[in-house]
């Protein structure tokens, strides 16, 4: 679960980071109302959309005048925003949140995340700041200093500052980041996050060390034991296929591609997903059914998939283990005879009462193209939505 930045400043201070001072407004009144309080003689305003990517898509500005503040308002509050990040999907801005204009001597990466690799958590620090930390990893990996550590012995400030202190010849800055980072993983540790992160972590003038900006991910998983932290969640932001997926109990994300994946098992459905790029595809979403999916789980799998318009051909790939392939079978018939597809849709089961299954696809009349293996099926869904696509523009 993602929150805004007003919100993860919000925990920052409860945690003890120090930030630069803001407000969160949502309509232009606000807007003016919050320049007038926060600007020296200039502000900072960002669009509030949990997506990375916005001060390239021109969702972050400096602000001069209260009149720039205004038009900053009308031009983003209610309309659809989108960056390179978010693949083309685009979210209507709600909020904006105009910050002090604090001037930076320095900027920094800061980061608490999980490296899976090590199983354990990990802080992250860069002293090349304000950029997208993913690309410093593989331009300049050494860069990036890491302090492993487990939940039940937090790391101290003296471990931090001893790994980065060689950065710098003020030691005052190294230790200021290194109370900043214990507390970072404090919070990290406290609220079952995924990532807290700060970029940038600046250093201003006076040589003092703050959070600009502020992000946080919590692990879903964990969020039956933070009440405070579910009542943060904003609907508005949720992909509406995301959320149906969950009432279903199906894990679903949604993709750039258009060949579409129904699958059992979070593994196969990777699996599934490279083949498709294999064949030359794009995939347009995860969808996993799980091993004990039913007739409707998998009823309303297809429908969320075709809620996407991009979506122009369906692969199915099943591989029977608790999962029966005959109830996957009466499913896809079920979901065809209510909603009758308009793209082609590829079958390929194998596993547990596969014959059974088969049968009962072959017998339904149905236009579906069955295959017998993962390399065959994504191929042919490949190449039967290069077919779709063309008919679809020959018919406008």
């Amino acid at each position: 679960m993602k929150v805004q930045e007003s919100q993860a400043r919000s925990l920052f201070g409860q945690f003890g980071i120090a930030t630069s001072e803001g407000s969160m407004i949502t309509d232009v009144a606000q807007a003016k109302d919050a320049f007038n309080r926060l600007a020296n003689p200039t502000c900072i305003c960002k669009v509030q959309v949990l997506m990375g990517g916005r001060g390239k898509a021109g969702g972050v500005k400096r602000l001069k005048t209260v009149q720039e503040a205004e038009e900053m308002a009308r031009t983003f509050l209610g309309k659809p925003f989108s960056t390179v990040q978010s693949a083309g999907e685009s979210k209507i801005v709600r909020s904006l949140i105009i910050t002090q204009d604090i001037p930076i001597q320095e900027e920094y990466y800061l980061g608490v995340v999980i490296d899976r690799s090590n199983k354990s958590p990990v802080i992250l620090f860069c002293k090349e700041g304000g950029v997208e930390i993913e690309e410093i990893a593989v331009t300049k990996p050494s860069a990036i200093h890491k302090i492993y550590f487990l939940p039940s012995m937090p790391p101290t400030v003296y471990a931090i500052f001893s790994e980065i202190k060689k950065e710098f010849s003020d030691p005052e800055i190294p230790k200021q980041i290194a109370d900043i980072a214990v507390k970072l993983a404090k919070l990290f540790i406290e609220k079952d996050c995924s990532i807290a992160e700060i970029n940038p972590l600046a250093l201003t003038p006076n040589n003092r060390v703050m959070a600009l900006d502020a992000k946080i991910v919590f692990d879903d998983n964990a969020l039956f034991r933070h009440e405070d932290i579910r009542l943060m969640k904003d609907p508005d932001e949720e992909d509406e296929r995301e959320r149906k997926a969950k009432e279903f109990g199906l894990s679903y994300v949604s993709m750039k591609g258009n060949v579409g994946c129904l699958v059992n098992g979070a593994g196969l459905a990777m699996a599934t997903m490279d083949m498709i790029k294999l064949a030359g595809g794009e995939p347009s979403n995860f969808l996993d059914v799980g091993g004990g999916a039913n007739v409707e789980q998998v009823r309303e799998g297809f429908k969320i998939i075709l809620q996407d318009e991009r979506v122009e051909a369906i692969l199915v790939n099943i591989f029977g283990g608790i999962m029966k392939c005959d109830v996957i079978a009466e499913g896809i018939i079920q979901a065809s005879n209510e909603i009758k597809f308009s793209v082609p849709l590829v079958v390929r089961l194998e596993g547990t009462r596969v014959e059974e299954g088969r049968a009962l696809l072959k017998n339904s009349n149905l236009k579906i193209i069955s295959c017998t293996n993962i390399k065959e099926a994504a191929q042919t869904a490949v190449e039967e939505a290069a077919k779709h696509r063309k008919t679809y523009a020959h018919s406008r």
